[in-house]
């Protein structure tokens, strides 16, 4: 388990002499079943602590992220952000094998951990060539799904 080994590298590290700190999980995890890969990082809506954060998801519709391109698998994404301030809280996904999905949750865990808001997610610098992918990533088109959906609550004057 990566977190059991992160644990075991700060403890080394403290060991000999060095100063690092454990920056904590965020769950990211990535299982096979069957012909799928199935992923999740940070928090889904009902795991937030409900009063300080609240949290928003937004299933997104199947994407293909390079539709138009021979073998192009769908991929299923959910985005968790906070209502209020618009970060990013957490992301599933599922699709096929073949779709990248470990390395789809691997971008949203980075966000996570970088502290970024949903909108930001759509301006990352990610790889594009067409047999592998889209100009938007469909980890990028859904948090663009989640910023349209997103619905900014009044706050008293």
């Amino acid at each position: 388990h990566s977190r059991s080994a992160r644990r075991c590298r700060v403890a080394g590290e403290n060991a000999i002499g060095g100063d690092r700190a454990f920056t904590g999980s965020l769950g990211t995890q990535v299982v096979k079943v069957f012909d799928l890969a199935v992923a999740r990082t940070g928090l889904r809506d009902h795991e937030s602590d409900g009063g300080r954060i609240r949290a928003g998801d937004r299933r997104v519709g199947r994407r293909r992220p390079q539709a138009d391109y021979p073998g192009a698998h769908e991929l299923t994404l959910r985005v968790t952000g906070d209502a209020t301030t618009g970060r990013l809280l957490g992301m599933q996904l599922v699709g096929h094998m073949d779709g990248a999905v470990a390395k789809r949750v691997d971008i949203a865990a980075a966000a996570l951990f970088a502290g970024l808001t949903v909108d930001q997610v759509s301006d990352l610098d990610l790889a594009y060539t067409p047999p592998l992918g889209s100009p938007w990533d469909a980890v990028q088109v859904a948090a663009q799904d989640w910023c349209k959906a997103r619905v900014v609550p009044s706050h008293p004057t």
